[in-house]
């Protein structure tokens, strides 16, 4: 998810407080822009790719290249998939299919992430970096680099299947202010077809916040959906998603203009009529089933040769 791999910046990464339990696990690791390495970057993308296009297990197709400002940008996009994300997965591959390890973006992942150690590292030498806007400005003012953030975070990509075409950031605007101090644009992205590969009944965050998950453990949700290989999922497990087609639109850049709430309301609303729009294009139900139907059968014939 990298490149530009010169001068790390005059300043050295921000290190903050601990947030919850996530926090104090594996430290290290997320910290750092510095942990990424280009050749791990290339070696999964390699991997993973075989999974994206024509005859993977996703389709992948992204639109809005050529509103993409020279670096840095602030991307931001709806979040969607559970915790499996395919959706973070499938755009990242595109972006390294365009441009390599040439031009470099960081994503900022949840604590979470970083909770085991073999983990952690995978993520870390892909240049994924712990939540926080202190270490966004890092690679945005100092390092110059492209950072790509999904302000909704477990709220957004467990949002009920039933309200699927609607960005649901949860009130977080940490994403705007960043944008401001940085002085940088801001890139909407619209996403549809992760939260195609299974079924969100709720998101139990009433559960979560009576369990008090979200001081404990930074976890706002606690889900019930139907999924494979669960059937009836209770709680944010990853799942096996059914083949289906992931759909980007890059918008036009936002410069960041007047207090957290315009800038906030302007992406929002950019990614809300991008949606709206994907949704109106999108095949009806039964053909999208039909195509992944397709898809299973020519990921099994390619498997043969």
């Amino acid at each position: 998810m990298t490149g530009d791999h010169g001068d790390a910046g005059d300043r050295p990464p921000p290190v903050e407080k601990d947030r919850g339990y996530w926090s104090r696990v594996n430290a290290p690791w997320g910290l750092d822009p510095a942990h990424v390495r280009p050749e791990r970057v290339v070696e999964i993308a390699e991997r993973v790719g075989r999974l994206f296009g024509d005859d993977g297990w996703f389709g992948l197709e992204v639109t809005g290249w050529e509103n993409l400002p020279p670096p840095p940008v602030l991307l931001v996009s709806n979040h969607s998939g559970g915790t499996t994300i395919p959706d973070v997965w499938g755009l990242m591959i595109a972006w390294i299919r365009r441009f390599g390890v040439d031009r470099t973006v960081h994503a900022l992942g949840h604590d979470m992430v970083f909770s085991l150690p073999p983990i952690a590292r995978f993520f870390g030498e892909l240049g994924v970096l712990r939540a926080g806007r202190e270490r966004g400005r890092h690679v945005l003012q100092d390092l110059r680099r492209d950072l790509f953030v999904a302000p909704g975070g477990d709220r957004d990509t467990w949002r009920r299947t039933a309200d699927q075409f609607k960005v649901h950031f949860a009130g977080r605007k940490g994403y705007a202010r960043l944008a401001l101090e940085a002085g940088v644009p801001i890139v909407p992205v619209a996403h549809v077809g992760a939260q195609h590969s299974f079924y969100v009944v709720s998101d139990g965050a009433m559960f979560a916040r009576a369990m008090g998950l979200p001081r404990a453990f930074r976890a706002e949700i606690f889900p019930v959906h139907l999924s494979v290989p669960w059937g009836l999922g209770v709680g944010p497990m990853p799942h096996v998603p059914l083949p289906v087609t992931l759909r980007y639109h890059i918008g036009a850049a936002i410069q960041p203009t007047g207090s957290v709430e315009d800038v906030d309301a302007a992406v929002q609303a950019a990614i809300q009529t991008q949606l709206d729009g994907m949704k109106a294009s999108l095949a009806p139900f039964r053909t999208r089933v039909g195509a992944g139907a397709r898809r299973i059968g020519r990921v099994i014939q390619s498997r043969r040769r």
